[in-house]
């Protein structure tokens, strides 16, 4: 991007309509999420077609991949939201180096995570949650998602960097290509050549690798201000300390996640296969309705990060209300739908009665609760991509297991699987408070006038 290009894109970051900006880049991301928790149902209706085991382990290998997203986000998190502020701050070679960094660390974090993985495997398998009848189908899956882990986290990484730039257009287009191949991979592979679970595993793998591969294309084609490679990278301990600060939510956010899914599968095994199967159902729906809500947040990271480093302050605090506002409506609206259709959902995955009984009132109960969640996600954005670390850590940790995971512990004892069902949703509405806090907290301190 030259600099008659780079210029015009700082006006329109600070001074284009605030609420236009955040839905412009709220569509892209929007149609990504929504394209890969449509792959995420749609393989878990195919494999459900295999049976409760086959259909479980999909829910194991699920808390897996948290973990090799998390890492991905620490880096891409971390690096996006400094070199968004870099960009508004007109430094386009920092923040150029900040990208290469992130994308390499990940990138050599992923193959580490996978080499580890594959020396523990069957320990792992069983630490994730597994039943001795879901382990076969799980070892199956997972082989092949470790297989490919580097370019996965480096693919999280390149897409947040993308995003914090405000080009979600490009990771949109990787994603699209991805999950398109991956719905017909496993149409191919688990049906017509009668693959079963591992023709799953083996279509992730094959269309994860190729998303990693576009992702990489804007970078290398001057369709972005960021710049990646290995002359730019800044093994500084400051540099790579800050970008790993800056991420930590994020990797806490999905490590609290990872850590309760496998907590949830563990706790739920007690009931059968098909308590994991609902719970794992359970869990995709909701994050599907949410992701839509976390897309429109995601839409104002750049916003926020880029004047933030430009000290348009007051654009800050608009963008703010605007996606809390916007993104809680679409939770509402999402939500009340899934209330009234939960059996019919579940039903739709998995037409076991066990599967549907187990999992009706737990989704009802998160489609209702979670409608306060939008607050939760943009506050942490709006810390976030302000390089608050602490504030953006606390308040990370308390929407994604500080409350979930106790209550999981303690009402699993008390009211047996009432009290699986019960935890999430009573963990969404405790983190409010704390959440209040935080942001009454930070608007007092973000200056009253414009840099």
């Amino acid at each position: 991007m030259n600099d008659k290009a780079s210029d015009k894109y700082y006006k329109k970051m600070t001074q284009g309509s605030v609420s236009k900006l955040v839905l412009l880049f709220s569509v892209p991301t929007i149609i990504s999420m929504l394209v890969t928790n449509i792959y995420n149902l749609v393989d878990t209706a195919f494999v459900g077609t295999l049976g409760n085991s086959a259909s479980g382990a999909v829910g194991i290998v699920f808390g897996f991949m948290t973990i090799i997203q998390a890492v991905g986000f620490l880096f891409g998190q971390g690096a996006g939201s400094i070199l968004s502020r870099k960009l508004g701050n007109k430094d386009p070679e920092g923040a150029s180096r900040t990208a290469s960094t992130g994308f390499f660390l990940s990138l050599s974090l992923g193959i580490i995570t996978s080499i580890v993985c594959f020396i523990f495997l069957d320990p792992l398998i069983m630490f994730l949650g597994s039943t001795e009848t879901i382990a076969p189908y799980a070892h199956k899956y997972i082989f092949f998602i470790l297989l490919t882990a580097p370019f996965v986290v480096a693919t999280f990484t390149l897409n947040n960097i993308l995003r914090y730039e405000g080009k979600a257009y490009f990771g949109m287009i990787g994603l699209l290509v991805g999950a398109g191949l991956n719905i017909g991979g496993d149409a191919l592979f688990m049906f017509v050549l009668k693959m079963g679970i591992t023709g799953a595993g083996l279509s992730t793998a094959i269309s994860q690798t190729i998303s990693f591969a576009i992702l990489l294309i804007p970078f290398f084609r001057g369709k972005t201000q960021c710049k990646i490679s290995l002359k730019r990278v800044d093994l500084k301990f400051s540099h790579i300390g800050d970008i790993m600060a800056t991420g930590f939510p994020s990797l806490l956010r999905q490590g609290l996640s990872s850590v309760a899914t496998i907590l949830l599968n563990s706790l739920s095994g007690v009931y059968g296969d098909e308590a994991i199967a609902a719970m794992s159902i359970v869990s995709r729906v909701y994050f599907f309705t949410f992701a839509i809500a976390l897309g429109v947040g995601q839409g104002f990271q750049p916003v926020s990060g880029y004047n933030y480093g430009a000290k348009k302050y007051s654009r800050v605090r608009k963008g703010y209300l605007f996606t809390v506002i916007f993104a809680t409506s679409i939770l509402v609206v999402l939500g009340t739908i899934v209330h009234m259709n939960a059996g019919r959902i579940i039903y739709m995955f998995r037409q076991d009665l066990m599967v549907v009984h187990y999992g009706v009132r737990a989704l009802k109960l998160q489609s209702i609760a979670g409608m306060v969640m939008a607050f939760g996600m943009c506050t942490e954005v709006l810390l976030q991509s302000t390089g608050k670390k602490w504030e953006a850590a606390t308040t990370s940790a308390i929407r994604s297991g500080v409350f979930f995971i106790p209550a999981l512990l303690i009402l699993s004892q008390v009211r047996g699987f009432a009290g699986i069902q019960e935890a999430q949703p009573l963990a969404f509405v405790l983190s409010i408070v704390p959440t209040l806090f935080f942001a009454i907290r930070y608007f007092r301190k973000l200056p009253k006038e414009d840099g």
